[in-house]
């Protein structure tokens, strides 16, 4: 029997410690609860009509776990007949008991903590407590109890805030003879039900939480992830320092740039008259005719049949964005498009166009998207 109690204190003190290295740490003000409770309860023997002897009582507990498996609870209750007892003559209250008890989560303690409570556990409790009889018959008034009992509790509600529980128990009247000791004609059994409310705690619930734990491969690999970090951090302080740098010597350039007095140079503007208006606008990566570009078609379709001597250049360019042998093949898909557009719908001779890709070019417009472009020259001018 010795040897059963200690292999099972061994595996409690082991089940605890896995537990708190899985939990986050508890403050002091964690995982209390109170409790209020109603009961009946009889003696446990030499009960002749049971329904009559039935004694009804009311309780207090204030209580904390200590873990997910073990607890302690300071539980208060009043009695309020003594039938087969036979303690008091006061009329209302015939009693009261105060007794200190441990308690011991059995569902977690065998099936382990999930990370919140179970909607259904048993819970083991025992201990000492201190009975007081009002108005006795006897010359004790005082006596050292002892309790012992199961709790089927439920826990209920979404973060499991509450508990009900259903409570049957025996109760020992330690002191009642001038020896202490365990005397199942000196006991009661009792059978009682009552609410619990745990706390809110810190870590934002009213139950233990497991802890996020990190192996050390992680550990290794953030603080990998830090050290890059920080040589980052450097090398763009660097890149900053020189960026202001050549900001200072450009304000300096400026300053004496303010300085100097422009020239004014006159200018002929040469006007190149082969080069006809329209042009036809392409979307980016794009090579296909928008509705929208038809108008620019249509006038130099018109062109054409008003000039039956005219030969068209259709010349394709990209924006200068992307690889350039992309740019090369996407110029000269845009040429082929438009010349497409006025050989299929206008009716144009294809002998009359002609095609070039010109690759990418930032040069012909300021504005970048206007560079995705198709012009028209006249070659015969």
């Amino acid at each position: 029997m010795k040897k059963t109690i200690l292999m099972a204190t061994v595996a409690l003190f082991a089940l605890q410690a896995n537990a708190q290295e899985a939990l986050e740490e508890s403050n002091i003000c964690d995982n209390w609860y109170v409790g209020v409770n109603a009961g009946i309860g009889m003696k446990t023997t030499e009960n002749s009509d049971v329904l009559k002897n039935l004694n009804p009582s009311v309780g207090l507990r204030l209580g904390r776990y200590w873990t997910p498996v073990t607890g302690w609870m300071i539980s208060g209750e009043v009695f309020l007949r003594d039938k087969a007892f036979d303690w008091s003559d006061a009329k209302t209250v015939k009693g009261t008991s105060v007794d200190l008890l441990g308690t011991l989560n059995l569902s977690n303690w065998f099936g382990g903590y999930l990370g919140e409570p179970r909607h259904f556990e048993v819970v083991a409790l025992a201990g000492l407590g201190w009975n007081h009889v009002f108005d006795t018959k006897l010359a004790r008034a005082n006596d050292m109890v002892s309790k012992f009992g199961l709790d089927f509790t439920f826990n209920l509600g979404e973060k499991k805030a509450w508990q009900f529980y259903i409570e049957p128990a025996i109760n020992y009247n330690l002191t009642n003879t001038n020896e202490v000791r365990f005397n199942v004609n000196r006991s009661g059994v009792q059978l009682t039900a009552g609410f619990n409310y745990k706390f809110s705690n810190c870590n934002g619930t009213h139950n233990f939480k497991f802890a996020e734990l990190r192996n050390q491969r992680e550990i290794d690999a953030l603080n990998n992830r830090i050290n890059d970090l920080q040589a980052q951090v450097v090398a763009k302080n660097k890149q900053v320092a020189e960026r202001d740098k050549t900001i200072a010597t450009l304000q300096d350039d400026l300053e004496a740039a303010k300085k100097v007095k422009p020239t004014v140079t006159t200018v002929t503007k040469v006007v190149n008259n082969n080069v006809l208006q329209p042009t036809v606008i392409f979307g980016q990566g794009k090579s296909t005719v928008d509705a929208a570009q038809m108008a620019s078609v249509a006038m130099v379709a018109k062109y054409m049949k008003n000039h039956p001597e005219s030969k068209i250049l259709i010349k394709g360019y990209a924006s200068p964005e992307g690889n350039p042998e992309l740019n090369q093949k996407l110029s000269e898909a845009r040429a082929n498009a438009v010349k497409k557009v006025l050989v299929s719908r206008y009716g144009i001779a294809e002998g009359r166009l002609t095609v070039q890709g010109m690759g990418a070019t930032s040069e012909l417009f300021d504005e970048i998207d206007f560079n995705r472009v198709a012009t028209f020259t006249d070659t015969t001018k």
